[in-house]
């Protein structure tokens, strides 16, 4: 893996020089192109000046800011780290809490943070502590010209930083529809017994793209000129007064087949 970011990871007044890495990759579907539909030639995507109508090389682009209509100031490398160098430089811990505490829309990407030669020991104290105290600790960091929030907490031997989105960028679900109604009593019992019978503990290798798989088996039949046949149809919504009898054929459903692979 190649580091995407260096500098330290400020805890108190300890100061552990980190590489950054990213922690996850984009999935594995089918990487399809876009075609000119009359002859199926390849659309390529290219910058274009607004004002000639002439395309740009990337080495003659520059960032700016439109502080008014019309007018830019252009803003370099060295202008980001002139904001704040330290902030662009550096992880700064500021508090810790409980994992649970953090609401799950917060979270947004994962990233592992490795030691710099020398900061071995300061790593793995940290690490350590984190680990008996269970808590996560809270960050903010500089990533590509914007600022984020982070929580950190060890996986393994490794300390991973999950980036979190700010408050300003979480929708709140005030313009939704939705139910007040109470639920009857029998009902709650049969889904909680449906919950139950489907309670696993979680193995994230048991799941995979198998819907790119499928695809993939379109792909091949069209391309040997046959029509690939349809999978699957698209499920009819359960009405209000099938729910008690959709559930507790679900629940003998899924005891089925437990019983089988037992």
């Amino acid at each position: 893996m190649r580091a995407i970011w260096t500098g330290s990871l400020s805890f108190g007044l300890v100061n552990i020089p980190v590489r950054l890495y990213s922690g996850a990759e984009s999935g594995s579907g089918l990487d399809l192109n876009m075609l000119h539909k009359q002859d199926l030639s390849p659309i390529r995507y290219a910058k274009i000046c607004r004002a000639d109508g002439k395309e740009v090389a990337y080495e003659d682009i520059v960032k700016g800011y439109e502080y008014q209509k019309g007018d830019y100031v252009v803003l370099t490398d060295e202008d980001f780290k002139r904001a704040n160098a330290k902030k662009t430089k550096t992880i700064e811990i500021s508090e810790f809490t409980g994992e649970d505490e953090i609401d799950i829309r917060y979270f947004e990407k994962p990233y592992y943070l490795e030691p710099d030669k020398g900061a071995e020991k300061p790593y793995a104290l940290l690490r350590e502590a984190l680990n008996r105290s269970k808590k996560v600790a809270i960050a903010k960091f500089v990533l590509r010209n914007r600022e984020h929030i982070a929580a950190i907490k060890p996986v393994g031997k490794a300390l991973v930083l999950n980036q979190m989105r700010f408050t300003s960028e979480i929708r709140e679900p005030s313009g939704l529809k939705l139910p007040d109604e109470a639920v009857a009593g029998k009902e709650v019992d049969m889904a909680l017994a449906l919950i139950e019978q489907l309670t696993e503990p979680f193995i994230p290798e048991d799941f995979h793209d198998t819907y790119t798989e499928e695809l993939e088996k379109v792909v091949r039949a069209k391309a040997k000129g046959k029509q690939p046949a349809a999978k699957g149809q698209e499920p009819e919504n359960t009405q209000v007064k099938d729910l008690m009898a959709a559930l507790k054929a679900s629940l003998e459903q899924e005891k089925a087949k437990t019983g089988a692979r037992k």
